[in-house]
């Protein structure tokens, strides 16, 4: 057996669809997660990938199946509850306050979870103020693993692209998740930045012993740092497996890839 399949089951997507009139976007689609694996999904253009995001985290209730994560039951969850679960998710289009610093988009985010009352924070009591203090630590430091510290009172708006993606990533990294969703995270990135953030997402990967699945259309990126594939189609499964085996399969490079490499 593998260590994959004695690993702990971190997500179970059983059969799951989501109708949009007579559009079926997931079709019994089907996907287990194991625990501290880096898993990727591909496909072309409305193949269903990102509605299969938005069902694990809330934003849309399936229409059938069952998501279990960490063997609860989420299939009807609420995003805010996913993410008190410990569901982080980035976008594929970017979503900072782009008006705040760079440090207060993480201190927001940190703030989710905040154990305080209204009028803690209205007449600022100690106990206001330790939390405020352990917040923006933590923020920092979250920034510090980013590579961004240096950057934390610019606007969010002032940043690089590439760097603009990694604070979006910090911001889902600031409620401590144990599974994080990256939707296309190397979209708009040229090879230089591309083979950075497989590197920056390999260290975040080690360093807080994530579950990873995302999103991409980059094959190199996929390559690079899935140990899993799935491909989509129409809201189905076509194929599964290595990055190697899923990219040589005929069905995938019909619907997807084009050609063979």
């Amino acid at each position: 057996m593998s260590a994959k399949q004695e690993s702990t089951k971190v997500l179970c997507m059983d059969k799951v669809e989501k109708h949009f009139g007579g559009v079926r976007a997931i079709d019994a689609f089907s996907l287990t997660l194991h625990e501290g694996v880096v898993y990727g999904l591909i496909g072309p253009n409305g193949a269903g990938k990102t509605t299969i995001f938005n069902t694990i985290t809330g934003i849309y209730t399936p229409s059938a199946g069952k998501i279990h994560f960490y063997e609860k039951d989420i299939t009807s969850i609420r995003p805010f509850e996913a993410a008190q679960l410990g569901i982080g998710r980035t976008f594929q289009n970017i979503r900072l306050f782009s008006n705040m610093s760079v440090l207060d988009n993480v201190v927001m985010a940190c703030s989710m979870d905040a154990d305080y009352k209204m009028p803690a924070a209205i007449f600022r009591l100690p106990k206001y103020r330790k939390l405020e203090k352990q917040i923006n630590e933590k923020a920092m430091g979250l920034l510090e693993t980013m590579g961004l510290e240096d950057r934390a009172n610019e606007r969010a708006s002032s940043l690089p692209y590439g760097h603009q993606r990694k604070l979006e990533i910090a911001r889902a990294m600031a409620l401590n998740p144990k599974l994080l969703l990256l939707d296309e995270p190397a979209a708009g990135m040229n090879a230089d930045e591309e083979i950075e953030l497989v590197e920056f997402i390999k260290g975040i990967h080690q360093r807080f012993s994530l579950t990873i699945l995302l999103i991409e259309h980059h094959m190199d990126v996929v390559a690079n740092l899935c140990d899993h594939v799935t491909a989509l189609n129409f809201g189905k499964t076509i194929a599964e497996g290595t990055p190697a085996e899923v990219k040589s399969n005929q069905a995938v490079i019909d619907a997807y890839l084009g050609v063979a490499k």
